[in-house]
């Protein structure tokens, strides 16, 4: 059966309800980092299962991991604030996934058969850049991403 991941990343204190909107039904969420405010945590943990790093900005946050490792539907996933702080060969560690957050922008691609995701930001607008948030779909024989621009204004 199909698992859907929803990935959020520098709310910088401000957790959107249309951030909200998309995560709902999702059978995991994970924030990477970045978080601003222990309520954003809580927020998230009443919409499914809850994994969260500490960002550059989360120094409240002493009792997050700097990195952590999700494994859902049979499949890895590692998550890190800044993917350039990266010190391990997903491929080779057998993870399906990498997940970020960190520069803001929306990004998904896949190298050596490993998904690199940063779903942007969800908080306050930066520069011009999207407000965002991500989905991963697992399915038996593939993973998937989807990149959400969310509509709201500033």
């Amino acid at each position: 059966m199909p698992k859907t991941i929803g990935v959020i990343s520098d709310t910088h204190g401000l957790l959107r309800a249309e951030a909200l909107a998309v995560l709902r039904g999702c059978d995991a969420i994970v924030h990477a980092g970045d978080i601003g405010k222990p309520e954003v945590l809580e927020q998230l943990a009443e919409l499914a299962p809850l994994t969260a790093i500490r960002g550059n900005v989360d120094t409240w946050a002493t009792d997050l991991p700097d990195t952590a490792v999700l494994t859902l539907a049979g499949k890895r996933f590692y998550v890190i604030h800044n993917v350039k702080e990266l010190e391990l060969d997903p491929a080779a560690a057998g993870f399906a996934a990498v997940i970020s957050g960190h520069s803001h922008v929306p990004k998904s691609e896949t190298r050596a058969g490993v998904l690199y995701l940063n779903p942007g930001s969800a908080g306050p607008r930066r520069f011009k850049l999207p407000i965002a948030v991500a989905k991963i779909r697992l399915r038996e024989d593939a993973v998937e991403a989807e990149l959400v621009t969310l509509p709201v204004q500033g």
